[in-house]
């Protein structure tokens, strides 16, 4: 069988997107592995209704009203392959015969590769973060920790003290030249040139080389970020480079730059939150529909 649109990656911005493009009653089937990126987090903040939700929760929601429309099906697999065929796509699965869909929206999501300290993996969600608008406010305006991993670190440290007290350790990544030192001073914040060792205790305390301790609510960082599946590579779309990793490149209506293929979320922006995940999907969601309309 042939649908409408294959959504591959089932987290908000795919959910977002089949929603779209179920009210429009069109065939849709949502292939997902059931990793969300942000799976670590104890709740989710920032989005309207949801506010202290856990992203679990959030998810399971929004997939139980989606299964509500009867042109929807949920495939739990791993897709491995994308091709362009004449008239739409087929896409391999691990286990299970392949699928066809005339339009292709790729929501699957960045993969975040975590600066090497220990303990920090086993804090990434709970009290290591990256996103201040996300997990600021929970500090309570405690002790905020931001630790360097390259120049672009330069804007968590000016944006934490709006958060609480902010130390940021330099940790041999970056250096500030004298104007960057002027503009941490007037944010009054703490520069520490040490070493880091590792994280310590039950929020993120941080253990210097030499085993000086600076006790921290919690820490952030930047990662790099990874699309989570080739399938754009595959098809042959064109990426951009963003300040943390490579995204797909879209237009306004989230259009690939291969006729047939959208993307949202994540995948498709230099960053990104459960909000303006949901907000990619609806949009190219109806945009998959206008092509398979006028197109």
């Amino acid at each position: 069988m042939t649908h409408d649109v294959l959504i591959l990656g089932g987290s908000y911005a795919g959910l977002s997107a089949g929603l779209q493009l179920a009210r429009a009653r069109r065939k849709v089937l949502v292939i997902d592995t059931g990793l969300r990126r942000n799976r670590f987090a104890r709740t989710s903040h920032g989005f309207l209704t949801q506010d202290g939700s856990t992203p679990a929760d959030i998810a399971a929601e929004a997939r139980a009203q989606l299964m509500e429309y009867r042109t929807v099906e949920w495939l739990q697999a791993e897709a491995t392959h994308a091709e362009r065929m004449q008239d739409g796509f087929k896409v391999a699965l691990r286990q299970g015969p392949e699928v066809t869909g005339k339009r292709l929206v790729l929501a699957t999501g960045v993969t975040d590769v975590l600066p090497e300290l220990e303990g920090l993996a086993d804090r990434w969600g709970k009290s290591v973060f990256h996103c201040p608008y996300c997990h600021g406010y929970e500090l309570d305006e405690g002790n905020i920790g931001v630790l360097a991993t390259s120049p672009l670190s330069m804007h968590q440290a000016m944006m934490l003290p709006d958060w609480g007290p902010t130390t940021f350790f330099l940790n041999g990544a970056f250096e500030p030249d004298h104007d960057q030192l002027q503009q941490l001073a007037r944010r009054n914040v703490t520069v520490e040139r040490g070493i880091v060792n590792r994280l310590y205790g039950e929020r993120a305390d941080v253990v210097m080389r030499g085993g000086r301790v600076l006790p921290m609510d919690g820490l952030f960082t930047t990662t790099r970020t990874v699309v989570s599946a080739p399938f754009a590579e595959q098809l042959g779309c064109a990426f951009d480079d963003g300040p943390l990793g490579r995204y797909i490149r879209t237009d306004a209506m989230k259009a690939t730059t291969v006729a047939g293929v959208f993307a949202c979320g994540d995948a498709a922006r230099p960053t990104g939150s459960v909000a303006l995940s949901v907000g990619d999907g609806a949009m190219a969601g109806a945009a998959t529909h206008r092509s398979l309309m006028f197109d």
